[in-house]
């Protein structure tokens, strides 16, 4: 009788048991809820994007650009007198010389006289033809370089400059180089007329088609 006692086995101890759920017991969530998973993956997404990506106020500080200069005219300035000193069709071109003290204003009036001469058609009373024969007149394509030292004012340089700064050199010697010749300008007149969106093109100082300029490079029309 006694022993029967002792080998019942304890009932309460088997319900505890059966009563405490299991990490993976059927029917209830194992793990974190997703929510919990989604809001953690954006909070470390942001956390990273915080750390790497500089603020505003981590950023270098930009300046303004530059502001172009501007050519200050002298409503009085005398006219600058002019010479022509070359002449070269074949590549449309005029090379002409002011005197060295003419200053970028009076250099300004003077492509701007130019320029109103061409308006007129009566371009041809100031410089000899750089299109002789074409249709559109004997100015419809012409490079009016200005300088102030006539050695400049030659073939050799004005044909350096029509070239371009990146014309290879093996195919065209340079008796003066480019960037030498491109400071000696002191004023530039481009006009195309076959271009009738803008024909008349005019600065101070000289750049090439590339965007290649000079020091002085101011641009007027």
């Amino acid at each position: 009788m006694h022993d029967e006692q002792n080998q019942t086995p304890d009932r309460s101890t088997d319900a505890q048991a059966n009563q405490t759920p299991g990490p993976y017991e059927e029917g209830r969530r194992a793990g974190a809820h997703p929510l919990v998973v989604v809001f953690g993956v954006i909070f470390g997404l942001w956390l990273l994007m915080w750390l790497y990506i500089p603020s505003s106020k981590q950023k270098p500080m930009i300046g303004p650009e530059p502001t172009p200069a501007v050519v200050i005219e002298e409503p009085d300035a005398a006219p600058v007198m002019f010479k022509v000193k070359t002449t070269i069709p074949e590549i449309n071109a005029v090379g002409i010389v002011v005197p060295p003290q003419a200053t970028e204003s009076q250099i300004a009036g003077l492509l701007k006289r130019l320029h109103s001469a061409r308006l007129a058609n009566q371009l041809s009373t100031m410089l000899p033809a750089t299109s002789p024969g074409h249709k559109l007149g004997d100015h419809a394509i012409a490079d009016i370089y200005i300088f102030s030292d006539a050695q400049y004012a030659k073939p050799a340089a004005i044909g350096v400059l029509a070239r371009g700064a990146h014309a290879p050199g093996e195919l065209y010697p340079q008796a003066v180089p480019f960037e030498t010749a491109m400071e000696a300008v002191r004023g530039h007149y481009r006009i195309d007329l076959n271009d009738t969106g803008h024909p008349d093109q005019a600065s101070l100082g000289f750049a090439d088609e590339s965007g290649v300029h000079s020091k002085t490079f101011r641009q007027l029309f």
